[in-house]
């Protein structure tokens, strides 16, 4: 059993947790000014800390490789603003469907790279149709075999990439190929005339550390010199993928905890709240490039692509919504529920959730609900401020990955979302 798993898990520090709630107590006069002009319950993006953090993460890698290129992965947040701004600073865009290739298209992306498995042939001609901007990474032996033959007709030839899988056991394996078969598929791709060998590409996610996308490259580099000179000279990049983790961790109410799992909701108390440690980019950066220059450059000279998702759009996004009804001293319904968000990730998930109507850096218990016909439409068990009332605007920062997106028609309608 390793260390980790015998661990406990960390407390998140109470001055980090304060000082991350007073920069947007800081702004609240802004927030509150367009929560005023365009109701509740309401998203608010804004657009400079997408550019930011996109400046900020390719500078990262900058630093240590000559030669890069960086990809948006449009699941992560799919509204077009945010896409459309990350395009206008220089990012390509990854896509996982023809719904997000179309999106990418109709955003005059020129730099797309086309990933995901189980692609189906209406989408594999829509990658073909636009073969001048899209770079397909193929999946699968199948997937191949069908493209080959919708290619045949095709008077442009397509870039394609090969993904390789991370793990070859468990759910991972859905990804891509085993690396063992490279060679193979390989050989089957460089006999059909309008397909272009690349690159490569493999992707691991939730990466708190770089650790396994390290071990993979060690694992690569291995592979890659035992292979052919022709297919060495072939590759004109190596996408690494994405899954970079925001710098402050991933922080979790005490249920989300190895040690909470099945324990009551707060027999930490209610100021507890957890965080696992994350790599901050710029160490995330040397500790892969050393890797990159270790076990491939000796035997690949390429340009390092990268997916950032969830990294980029993470703080950029906010949601807003009012307390609409106080049935008793710990317990407010809200005017938005948990369907704005998809899931229910606030009974495992922390983040805090500030009252802007009343400002103060003291948290309280308080159960805090959404307004939908489930019990699992949680918000979260307390709140940063002095009290809380009926009308007082509520805020979660930090909201732009992996919730947007998810974000269904159940039972209410979802909000609008404002750039500023």
């Amino acid at each position: 059993m390793s260390d980790s798993l015998l661990s406990p898990t960390p407390l998140l520090p109470t001055k980090a947790l304060t000082s991350f709630v007073a920069a947007y107590f800081d702004r609240k006069i802004l927030y509150q000014e367009v929560i005023q002009k365009h109701g509740s319950p309401l998203w608010i993006l804004e657009s400079s800390t997408l550019k930011e953090n996109a400046q900020k993460f390719s500078a990262a890698f900058n630093r240590y490789f000559p030669d890069t290129s960086y990809y948006y992965a449009m699941k992560s947040n799919n509204h077009p603003e945010v896409s459309a701004t990350l395009v206008e600073a220089g990012f390509g865009l990854d896509v996982s469907s023809g719904v997000e290739l179309k999106s990418a298209l109709a955003l005059n992306a020129r730099d797309i790279i086309f990933s995901g498995p189980g692609k189906t042939d209406q989408e594999l001609s829509l990658a073909i149709a636009h073969a001048d901007r899209t770079t397909l990474l193929i999946d699968s032996f199948g997937e191949l075999a069908r493209l080959k033959v919708l290619v045949a007709g095709s008077a442009t030839p397509i870039r394609v990439g090969i993904r390789l899988t991370t793990n070859p056991n468990g759910l991972w394996r859905k990804f891509g190929i085993v690396p063992e078969q490279l060679i193979t598929f390989w050989n089957q791709v460089k006999e059909v005339p309008n397909i272009q060998f690349k690159g490569l590409q493999f992707h691991s996610s939730w990466n708190l550390t770089p650790e396994r996308q390290t071990e993979f490259i060690g694992l690569l580099g291995s592979i890659l010199k035992g292979m052919p000179d022709p297919f060495n000279r072939a590759i004109e990049f190596i996408d690494i993928g994405g899954g970079y983790w925001p710098e402050e961790g991933e922080w979790l109410q005490f249920a989300g905890t190895k040690e909470g799992m099945g324990q009551p909701k707060n027999k930490g108390g209610v100021t507890d709240h957890y965080r696992i440690p994350s790599t901050p980019i710029d160490e995330f950066a040397k500790i892969l490039s050393q890797a990159i220059e270790t076990h491939i450059f000796p035997w690949v000279k390429a340009r390092i692509c990268f997916e950032p998702g969830r990294w980029i759009c993470h703080s950029a996004m906010h949601l807003f919504f009012t307390v609409i009804d106080k049935k008793e001293d710990d317990l407010v319904i809200t005017d938005a529920g948990t369907n704005v968000i998809g899931w229910e990730r606030f009974e495992i998930d922390y983040f805090p959730l500030l009252n802007l109507s009343q400002s103060e850096l003291k948290e309280k218990y308080c159960d805090i609900l959404g307004s939908l016909c489930t019990p699992h439409d949680v918000w979260g068990y307390s709140y940063f401020g002095k009290d809380i009332l009926v009308g007082d605007l509520l805020m979660i920062p930090c909201q732009g990955a992996y919730t947007y997106s998810l974000g269904q028609n159940f039972i209410k309608p979802l909000p609008e979302v404002v750039k500023i």
